[in-house]
């Protein structure tokens, strides 16, 4: 045999096993996510509760307009009280700061990937003029295997639309899936691999389009890897009470320093 159809013979051999080690392991992949679904399971349903209202009406001035959008996290899936929501925590942090009501709007959708949040734009009054708005949202597309620059693009165009409207933009990044203690290994460092990824790339993204990217996994993620039975409700997907009070505090000084910069006056020139 010629020593060129040897390795000839010899690299389709490694082709070969590498293709078989390949579908191997996304056959494996494919029963860990099973698996992760069955245990998950969907305890709390598929709505959250409603906390659209006026958050602390006693303060004078006109309300401060906020909007949520995003996935279950930004529609406070997991909280058995209005005011434990994410939106709700961050309603009322944002009233105590600024010492004005906070009118409150959820237009995240639980479910929610990237690609959605046109469709949760377009549902607004055309007329609603938010004064800032906070985004959540990626955990779906890791899990539903969007590509990256997919997710991107469409976080672009969301926050593109609300600056449109008059809104200052505050981006939460995609959550650690690293801490999701239901799902199995390797499926849950693959997880935490991809959503790292998609985290780092939406934050360049929403600085290039002009909001303020908040790193959830950097300002949280560590406390929902530590303490998983306080941090997670029911599902030990989503975030209870307790996650979304430390989700909130970890959004509130940028969605205050946001508004701040918007309404800095401009110097004369």
């Amino acid at each position: 045999m010629s020593r060129t159809r040897a390795a000839v013979l010899t690299a389709a051999g490694v082709l070969a096993g590498t293709g078989l080690l390949a579908l191997g392991a996304r056959a494996l992949l494919r029963r860990q996510a099973a698996v992760a679904r069955r245990r998950i399971g969907k305890p709390l349903g598929e709505r959250a509760v409603a906390a659209d209202r006026v958050w602390r009406r006693s303060y004078e001035g006109a309300p401060v307009e906020l909007v949520l959008v995003g996935d279950s996290i930004a529609a406070g899936l997991g909280a058995e009280r209005r005011k434990d929501t994410l939106g709700g925590r961050l309603a009322k942090g944002l009233a105590l700061r600024l010492r004005r009501p906070v009118r409150l709007r959820t237009a995240a959708i639980v479910g929610a990937e990237s690609g959605m949040l046109a469709g949760q734009l377009d549902a607004l009054p055309e007329d609603y003029r938010p004064d800032v708005a906070v985004i959540v949202v990626g955990g779906n597309d890791i899990t539903h295997r969007i590509p990256i620059p997919a997710s991107v693009h469409h976080l672009e165009e969301a926050i593109a639309r609300l600056r449109g409207r008059g809104a200052v933009v505050v981006v939460g990044t995609c959550p650690d899936l690293g801490a999701l203690r239901p799902v199995p290994q390797p499926l849950r460092a693959l997880g935490s691999r991809q959503s790292r990824q998609l985290a780092a790339a939406q934050a360049v993204a929403a600085e290039r389009a002009g909001a303020i990217a908040v790193s959830l996994r950097r300002a949280v993620g560590h406390v929902f890897i530590s303490h998983p039975d306080e941090m997670f409700s029911l599902d030990r997907f989503h975030p209870s009470a307790l996650g979304y009070r430390r989700t909130a505090e970890a959004l509130l000084p940028a969605v205050v320093t946001a508004l701040s910069r918007e309404r800095r006056p401009q110097r004369p020139r």
